[in-house]
């Protein structure tokens, strides 16, 4: 799983990007969000993305400039978003090791394609670096047999438990739950589910619900009350504020557009 990192100083770009888009269908999930460059800068080097996407015009820094300096301490893909078709933008990008561009509005197929790349590219790496750390512990022996062994899909409990998430989010869930069923402690999941994801199993569950809840509203079809309940939560108020934390927005001004 992928875990990515968006950068965009506009809030309905920004906000639409992590709830509209299907990250999970792409094997991603997004760690963190920032409204600035320098605001990203300093979420990338505390979360270690392994994909940026970073808007190029924003305050403080450029998503060009935020890209150079976090890549001198952490290794990760980057995506321009961009509107420009400016030369020297361009040519600077290329200084940074930009990955790819994606021109706004965002092409949510064109976004999976290139995510699909770079998590081939990323894997690839991964594998590479663990067959040599693994030779190092041979002694400097290439172990072949160890190279095709080589797992590298993420903790098997936490793949499990983001199954449930989307299967059942809209029932009573918790670590706890998930864990008995699974036969193990409800503190080593959420110890692995933080460390590979970057969030709190409740943290997660909630932004997946608001993601569901968003789709609902865009169709529609359904009243706000309904919505609560169809995405699991019980309580009406507590679906409002838990909307608004992540998406700046009441859903009722969402559905208005204000």
């Amino acid at each position: 799983m992928l875990r990515v990192l968006i950068a965009e100083d506009e809030d309905i770009i920004r906000k639409g990007l992590v709830y509209t888009t299907d990250w999970l269908s792409m094997d991603c999930v997004v760690v963190a969000e920032a409204a600035n460059g320098q605001e990203g800068l300093e979420k990338i080097l505390e979360c270690r993305p392994d994909v940026v996407i970073a808007d190029i015009c924003m305050p403080f820094l450029d998503g060009i400039e935020m890209i150079k300096r976090a890549s001198e301490t952490v290794h990760f893909k980057s995506i321009l978003l961009t509107s420009y078709a400016d030369f020297e933008y361009a040519r600077r990008a290329i200084d940074a090791r930009v990955c790819e561009y994606l021109l706004k509005p965002v092409d949510e197929e064109q976004l999976a394609e290139i995510m699909k790349k770079l998590g081939e590219e990323i894997a690839s790496s991964r594998q590479v670096e663990k067959v040599m750390e693994q030779a190092e512990l041979d002694g400097g022996n290439m172990n072949l047999e160890y190279f095709m062994q080589l797992d590298l899909s993420e903790n098997q409990y936490v793949s499990r438990a983001i199954g449930q998430i989307r299967e059942r989010f809209g029932e009573k869930l918790s670590i706890e739950s998930i864990s008995e069923e699974m036969g193990v402690s409800a503190s080593y999941l959420s110890r692995k589910f933080k460390e590979v994801t970057g969030q709190t199993f409740l943290d997660f569950l909630n932004k997946y619900r608001v993601q569901q809840a968003i789709v609902m509203l865009n169709a529609q079809k359904y009243r706000i009350s309904e919505i609560s309940e169809a995405c699991g939560f019980t309580d009406y108020k507590h679906f409002c504020a838990v909307f608004k934390k992540y998406t700046l927005k009441s859903p009722t001004k969402f559905v208005k557009g204000v």
